[in-house]
């Protein structure tokens, strides 16, 4: 419960909110519409600053896929009929090892989509998934980019979960230059990202292509009363410990604990606390600024809670304090963050 508390509290840019509703408009359906309905300032599009809980944002991706009966949101030339997910799930399911079900996957996906082509190659000691575009999508360069980067969240996604374990990518490299939200492509893909290639590849241990298949039917069902949502709008999976971390700093609030504190309640030494958070691309300051800023942006805009308070709440020493915190973090005064946005 702890996990799901600690996504369901983080926010994602709304970069990812421009591409999920680029398709729209090839259906003749007005974005603001799902947008209002999942609770989602359609102001906030126009600001590459604002952030939307992952809550609203998952709402958002159900909603479109219901009304378009598309689970490809209206980005390619032909619609991913609603089930399109289940059948690729059940075709990796019987695989024996990651590296058919893969090939599976990939071959599947083939079959659906005329604009992309998907393979798994091995390189010495990494596995790479590649994704090479074949044909122009019916849509803009916002509609593009989503498309790259959902394809990738959902068989990355899809891939972690018929080996039951995280599968931690080691970088990834993607055919488009830097979109405005590519900061936040560290905590959604890879800690290495890069841009401008030719085509999108993404990079794993090839150890990981011999690990068994480990779900059942029984597994499928429950996964699919979630999916493909649940697996294809959070962060990365490897990050457990700083999930963790993050539910400590919350439960704390307004006192800061340290580093040594957050160690202990984990039952970690310090050192070893401060490398597992480096290896998951983060440390203690990084959490902590994301953690206030998440909310900081929900109390602004979801409640009247005067500024001090929020301040306070928030373990700041005073609000002007808080004040340069917030403006650094989203390029916005909190007064002009909750004009602007409050609902």
């Amino acid at each position: 419960m702890k996990r799901k508390r600690a996504l369901a509290s983080s926010s994602v840019a709304v970069g990812f909110v421009s591409g999920i509703v680029s398709g729209l408009a090839r259906s003749g359906v007005e974005a603001a519409v799902f947008l209002e309905h999942a609770g989602i300032a359609t102001s906030a599009l126009g600001d590459p600053q604002a952030r939307i809980p992952v809550a609203r944002y998952a709402a958002l991706y159900r909603l479109i896929i219901d009304a378009l009966d598309d689970e490809g949101f209206g980005l390619f030339s032909r619609p991913l009929r609603r089930g399109s997910f289940e059948f690729l799930c059940r075709g990796a399911l019987s695989a024996a090892t990651l590296d058919e079900a893969l090939d599976r996957i990939a071959r599947f996906l083939r079959i659906v989509l005329d604009e992309f082509e998907v393979e798994v190659k091995r390189a010495r000691d990494a596995a790479v998934l590649v994704v090479t575009q074949e044909r122009p999508l019916p849509v803009g360069e916002a509609g593009r980019v989503f498309a790259f980067e959902w394809l990738l969240r959902m068989i990355h996604g899809l891939a972690a979960w018929l080996v039951g374990q995280p599968l931690a990518l080691d970088e990834a490299a993607f055919p488009y230059p830097p979109p405005p939200h590519a900061a936040e492509y560290e905590l959604v893909f890879a800690p290495r990202c890069s841009f401008d290639a030719r085509r999108l590849e993404a990079r794993f241990p090839a150890a990981a292509l011999d690990l068994p298949i480990r779900r059942d039917e029984a597994a499928l069902k429950a996964f699919l009363a979630d999916a493909p949502a649940g697996i294809t709008t959070l962060y990365r999976r490897d990050r457990a410990v700083a999930l963790r971390v993050r539910d400590a700093l919350r439960a704390a609030l307004p006192r800061t604990r340290t580093l040594p504190e957050i160690a202990a309640a984990l039952f970690l030494s310090p050192r070893t606390l401060h490398r597992r958070l480096e290896d998951e691309g983060t440390s203690l300051q990084a959490i902590r600024d994301a953690l206030r800023r998440d909310l900081a942006s929900e109390w602004l805009t979801k409640t009247r809670r005067p500024i001090n308070r929020i301040a306070a709440a928030l373990g700041f020493a005073d609000a002007s304090s808080f004040y340069r915190a917030f403006a650094t973090w989203t390029g916005r005064g909190p007064r002009d963050f909750r004009r602007r946005f409050q609902r």
